[in-house]
């Protein structure tokens, strides 16, 4: 993806610099909010990527959108405004939660479930998380009514498959196999 480089070394100065602040979790949270608000708008995407849309137009949307941006937040858009970088905010945003999760040792859970997690399951599969692997995680819900109930969790290359598809398959394979073991 273009711009991904840059926009590494953009979210480690700010993670940085953000340390130094003692506001890493602010700054974290107004990344959090930049990547989800940009995903989710395609205007925005589409404001942020114009050429043609000046930086002082970009500046005071940003500003009027994220309201109470921590101070370094305001600084990284800034820094980026000048250097002609804002179109790849979201890029900044995304590689900034990386790296934050990476300092803090949080992973993040891909949870594959029938019906959305409501806040009794996903503590649940926090705590499963927890069991597993010995650290914190964010979780990312996946529905996929395939697997008709239970869950699938990943993290990273570990695999935790609780479905009902998975036991289903495993049951009809068990009955597949003794059925032919009994016609011998």
């Amino acid at each position: 993806m273009r711009g991904t480089r840059a926009a590494q070394r953009y979210a480690k100065a700010i993670l940085s610099l953000a340390k130094d602040k003692k506001s890493a979790e602010a700054v974290h949270k107004d990344m959090h909010s930049i990547s989800q608000t940009v995903l989710n708008s395609r205007d925005l995407e589409n404001m942020l990527t114009s050429p043609v849309v000046k930086n002082s137009i970009k500046k005071s949307a940003l500003l009027e959108i994220f309201k109470d941006l921590d101070a370094v937040t305001k600084g990284a858009i800034d820094i980026l405004l000048e250097n002609g970088r804002i179109n790849i905010l979201h890029l900044v945003a995304r590689q900034y939660i990386i790296q934050y999760n990476e300092m803090n040792n949080v992973q993040q859970a891909v949870v594959t479930t029938a019906v959305p997690l409501n806040k009794e399951l996903e503590s649940a599969v926090l705590s499963k998380v927890k069991e597993l692997t010995g650290s914190g995680a964010t979780i990312k819900n996946i529905v996929d009514e395939d697997i008709i109930g239970g869950f699938v969790l990943r993290i990273g290359d570990l695999q935790y498959d609780a479905s009902v598809s998975r036991n289903l398959t495993r049951l009809k394979r068990e009955l597949k196999d003794n059925t032919y073991v009994s016609k011998i």
